[in-house]
């Protein structure tokens, strides 16, 4: 590499520019169509450029890209067909002068390769100790190969042995070389010359639309970013969003399953709603509703409030039911503006308890008096108020930029799996799930149809559930109840996905799907090989469960380790358009393979000298 005549304010300098650049880093990698960005890429990039799935495309243009003075940019192509873009860099000096845009070309590549030659030690040292620990804070996990180019003067061919010292005096070792790499986690490569034969036995040919000026001593001191470009893509899996929120203030609109109605004898306005929504945000309502006693709350203030504002009555006729047998029960209001506000609070309660500006709108329009709407204000933070600390809730303009007060998530897990205002139970493996048809019918469109149609589940408590592990349909009610689940393994993942087809719940699908993905691509290439998960019966059943995502997902994942499922005896499983897919987009590629035996065939025909081994 050639001499850089570099001073101390130089570097500084450039350090400095790197601190600005990782401020920059994550907006410059994210945007597409950014100046600092040479190439559109139509998707995300393969965890591991060199085990990509697919074969790359040209590379495109993005839109209004600006040019990198000193970056020489020209397309090369290797493994045959694999094309790529390399941003080649002839000088440390240019690499340094624009260091934000070394910075981002660093963070867009999907390999990087730091060239050195053999034969110039002190640039060697000037890189390592200077350059090195700059470069190794922007890579960012990105691959690397260290390639030391040139023949050293006391050998014919590159010695790979990392114990041979000969040549430590001039020249720059092997064992630096391998040194080197391990600092910065990479590949180490010896390249005698940066003729087409090596060139293409490690990187395919550097042969497409190059400038002639751009000789070999060039190269020899340049740094090179390749971009892989590829057609085919392992398939992004997204996460659907959560309407849990929306569910719930949906039960409340539609009435569906309510189990308690309240009203004041002179008002006309009756108020239904649903007793195990109601408990879930208010030890109040589980005095009233006997979920509790006054021994288990101990706090007379809340005691006080559920004797003061309510009263259970049985004795008046109900409108509609809410469970086969059972009239909802019906609940006397004391006060009268507190029930002609309970509408409002209803939805300010079945919507998070935490919108207070606009609760205390709705009852200022309702009741135009200031002192009657402070008087119901106070009366819904007694019912709040959580057993055996101060009310905190005095601000209600400060308290509405936090989170819901009761947070449904957990609060409605209390009555997960417990008999506790259970209005139906399903019967599986000889054992009994106690649930709430209210939070069922909220949450699933199949079980709202279920338990409101000309069905036999509509009329019966007691439902028997087949196909399913009480395992699985206890993790399937979780997610019904709390929004979130976490299965114990793949198995059981794939478990909970066949369950939420049948009951056609689309999130808890992809979220199964999403943690599949995520365990099988975190499993190292050891444990793959000896793990007794069947990939191919799991590929069948995504399939068969309408799963495309995670089919086709699978279907890219046993081709990208192609050597290890191939060996495995469920591989012959696959079906013939399967086979021929997998075969089509494996890796490592038959071609690599026959290159790569023709390279070991040539080196171990040459004679390499070595004074150690």
């Amino acid at each position: 590499m050639t001499e850089r005549r570099a001073s101390r304010d130089t570097l500084a300098q450039g350090r400095e520019g790197a601190a600005r650049g990782r401020r920059s880093s994550a907006r410059a990698r994210s945007a597409p169509g950014s100046p600092f960005s040479p190439v559109r890429r139509a998707a995300a990039p393969s965890p591991h450029p060199l085990r990509g799935s697919g074969y790359p495309q040209p590379p495109v243009r993005a839109a209004g890209a600006v040019a990198r003075p000193g970056f020489a940019e020209y397309q090369a192509s290797a493994f045959g067909d694999v094309r790529l873009l390399v941003h080649d860099c002839p000088a440390w000096d240019i690499f340094d002068s624009d260091w934000y845009t070394s910075r981002n070309l660093i963070g867009s590549a999907d390999i990087v390769v730091i060239k050195y030659n053999v034969n110039d030690k002190c640039s060697f040292h000037e890189v390592k100790d200077n350059y090195i620990p700059v470069i190794k804070r922007a890579l960012n996990s990105i691959p690397v190969i260290i390639a030391a180019v040139g023949t050293r003067q006391n050998e014919e061919l590159p010695c790979t042995c990392p114990l041979c010292t000969s040549d430590q005096g001039s020249c720059v070792s092997t064992t630096e070389g391998i040194h080197l790499a391990r600092e910065l986690g990479a590949t180490y490569l010896e390249l005698h010359s940066l003729d087409d034969f090596y060139i293409g036995k490690y990187f395919g040919g550097v042969n497409v639309g190059r400038d002639d000026s751009i000789g070999v001593e060039r190269a020899l001191n340049s740094r090179v970013e390749i971009f892989f470009l590829e057609t085919e893509k392992m398939p992004v899996l997204k996460a659907e969003a959560s309407h849990y929120n929306s569910d719930l203030n949906n039960l409340l609109f539609c009435c569906q399953c309510a189990d308690v109605v309240f009203y004041h004898p002179d008002l006309p306005e009756v108020a239904q709603a649903h007793k195990i929504v109601l408990c879930a945000v208010s030890h109040v309502f589980m005095l009233l509703f006997s979920v509790k006693s006054a021994a288990d709350v101990q706090d007379p203030s809340i005691i006080q409030a559920a004797q003061d504002l309510f009263a259970v009555t049985r004795d008046s006729p109900g409108a509609g039911r809410a469970s086969p047998g059972n009239p909802p029960l019906r609940v006397v209001v004391k006060d009268a503006l507190f029930c002609s506000c309970l509408s409002h609070i209803l939805r300010f309660i079945y919507s998070g308890a935490f919108q207070w500006e606009e609760l205390e709108d709705a009852i200022r329009k309702k009741l135009k008096d200031s002192g009657d709407v402070s008087n119901v204000i106070e009366k819904v933070k007694c019912i709040l108020k959580t057993p055996g600390k101060i009310n905190c809730l005095r601000n209600c303009k400060t308290y509405q930029a936090r989170k819901p007060l009761w947070f449904y998530n957990t609060s409605l897990k209390f009555f997960l799996n417990k008999p506790m205002l259970a209005d139906v139970v399903f019967e599986i493996q000889g054992t009994t799930v106690p649930a709430h048809r209210a939070i069922l019918v909220a949450r699933c469109e199949v079980m709202a149809a279920m338990f409101n149609g000309n069905y036999m589940e509509a009329k019966s408590v007691l439902i028997p559930v087949y196909g399913v592990s009480k395992e699985t349909f206890l993790s399937f009610l979780e997610y019904l109840y709390t929004d979130s689940c976490c299965p114990a393994g793949i198995f059981q993942a794939m478990c909970l996905l066949i369950c939420a087809e049948m009951y056609q719940v689309s999130r808890l699908q992809h979220i199964c799907e999403l943690f599949i993905v995520t365990q099988l691509q975190s499993m190292p290439s050891r444990e793959l090989a000896s793990m007794n998960l069947d990939i191919v019966d799991l590929l069948k059943k995504a399939k068969f469960h309408h799963s495309d995502c995670l089919s086709t997902w699978l279907l890219h994942f046993i081709a990208t380790n192609y050597l290890i499922f191939s060996q495995k005896p469920e591989f012959q499983d696959l079906s013939v358009e399967e086979r021929s897919f997998v075969e089509k987009h494996r890796w490592p590629s038959n071609l690599y393979l026959k290159q790569l035996a023709e390279y070991r065939k040539y080196i171990h025909s040459r004679k390499c000298r070595c004074l150690v081994m």
